[in-house]
C-alpha cells in the first residue's frame, strides 16, 4: 500500500501535482510560486523574489505566471481521479496566497482534461517564426474557447496595422532602455548554467536575429519597420486576453485563462508563445485598448501557430524548492 504524507497525498501523486505546476510558463523562467499541500487543500503562492523592477515593476506577469500554475495543477489534481474546485484569493491579509484548490471526491477526468494534462510537458516557448502555415479558424476557435475564464475574454487579434504600430514603437523603447537591457542580460544564462540552477532564460532561446514581435528585445534586435512587421504579423495568429478589471485578481486569473488556451493550442499540434512586454507600457496599452474599441484591460498576447520542430522545455527549479509540506 502507498504511504500517504501528512499532505494527504502519496509521494507518487505528491510529485505529479509539484512537477506538473513547475512546467507552467513563467516570467524570464523566474518559476515565481510556492505549493502548500494539506488535505483537502493546495494552497498556490507567490514568491516576493525575484523582482524585475525594469520588466514587470507592478508585478502583473509574476502574479499571472501563478495563474497559469493553477491552471496545471488542478489539470494535475484531476488526471489523479479527483474532484476540485480553484478559488482565486489575492486578500490583503496574505497577499502572496493568490489561490487555492479545494479538493474533493474521486471523480473520473474528462478526456480534454488529460489531454491537455498531457500537453504540459511539450508546452514551451516558440519565440522563432512560424512555418507559415495558417491555422484552422476552427482550431483557432477551440484555442479562444479553451481561453475563456471568469473575469478573462480571449480574443482573436485582427487589427494588425495597429498592433504593428505599437509593437514597432515598443521594441524601439526597449531596445533604447539601458535598465531594462541590463534586467535581461542578468537573466540571458548560459545554456549550462540554466539547466545547473534551473531558472534564467538560456541563451540560446533568443533569437539573434530579426524576429517580428516586440518581446525580450536586445540592443542587436533588428526590427522591422512598421509596413513589414504588419506583413509578417498578418500571417500570424495573435491572441489577446483582457480582463474586466486590472487587479491582482484579474492578473492571476489573466494567467490561468492564457495557459489553458496554451495546453489547448499544444494539443492541437500548434506552437505559441506570449508576450506581455509591450503591455507594459501604458501609451501601448492604452492605444491598444482605444485601436481595437476595448472595454477592458489588455492582459497578454499569445502567438499560436505551427512550427517545425519541437522547443526544448526550460530549465526548471528543483522539487524542493517549490513544495511546503502542511503540518
Amino acid at each position: 500500500m502507498s504511504t500517504v504524507e501528512a499532505s494527504g497525498w502519496t509521494p507518487a501523486e505528491t510529485e505529479v501535482l509539484v512537477r506538473s505546476m513547475m512546467r507552467a510558463p513563467s516570467v524570464h523562467n523566474t518559476q515565481p510560486w510556492l505549493l502548500e499541500a494539506i488535505p483537502g487543500e493546495l494552497s498556490v503562492r507567490e514568491r516576493s523574489e525575484p523582482a524585475l523592477p525594469h520588466h514587470d515593476p507592478q508585478g502583473r506577469d509574476r502574479a499571472a505566471s501563478c495563474g497559469a500554475a493553477v491552471a496545471n495543477l488542478e489539470l494535475a489534481v484531476r488526471t489523479l481521479g479527483r474532484s476540485c474546485v480553484v478559488s482565486f484569493l489575492p486578500e490583503d491579509e496574505q497577499p502572496d496566497l493568490l489561490a487555492r484548490v479545494a479538493v474533493g471526491e474521486p471523480a473520473a477526468p474528462a478526456i480534454e482534461e488529460l489531454r491537455c494534462y498531457g500537453a504540459i510537458a511539450r508546452r514551451a516557448s516558440h519565440r522563432a517564426p512560424f512555418e507559415g502555415v495558417a491555422v484552422p479558424g476552427a482550431v483557432v476557435r477551440r484555442v479562444v474557447t479553451a481561453g475563456g475564464a471568469p473575469g478573462v475574454e480571449a480574443r482573436r487579434v485582427h487589427e494588425v496595422a495597429a498592433l504593428a504600430r505599437l509593437l514597432h514603437f515598443a521594441a524601439d523603447t526597449f531596445r533604447q532602455d539601458g535598465a531594462y537591457q541590463r534586467e535581461l542580460s542578468l537573466w540571458t544564462i548560459r545554456d549550462e548554467r540554466a539547466h545547473r540552477h534551473g531558472v534564467g532564460i538560456p541563451a540560446s532561446r533568443i533569437p539573434a536575429g530579426s524576429v517580428p514581435w516586440a518581446g525580450l528585445v536586445r540592443r542587436a534586435t533588428d526590427i522591422p519597420e512598421t509596413p513589414e512587421l504588419e506583413r509578417r504579423l498578418a500571417g500570424e495568429t495573435l491572441l489577446l486576453f483582457v480582463t474586466v478589471d486590472d487587479s491582482r485578481l484579474d492578473h492571476v486569473r489573466a494567467g490561468y485563462a492564457m495557459e489553458r488556451a496554451w495546453l489547448a493550442a499544444v494539443d492541437l499540434g500548434l506552437a505559441a508563445a506570449v508576450l506581455t512586454q509591450p503591455l507594459h507600457l501604458a501609451p501601448v496599452r492604452s492605444a491598444l485598448c482605444e485601436d481595437l474599441g476595448l472595454t477592458g484591460f489588455p492582459q497578454a498576447l499569445l502567438r499560436i501557430g505551427y512550427a517545425a520542430e519541437a522547443d526544448p522545455p526550460s530549465p526548471r527549479r528543483a522539487a524542493e524548492e517549490v513544495l511546503r509540506r502542511g503540518p
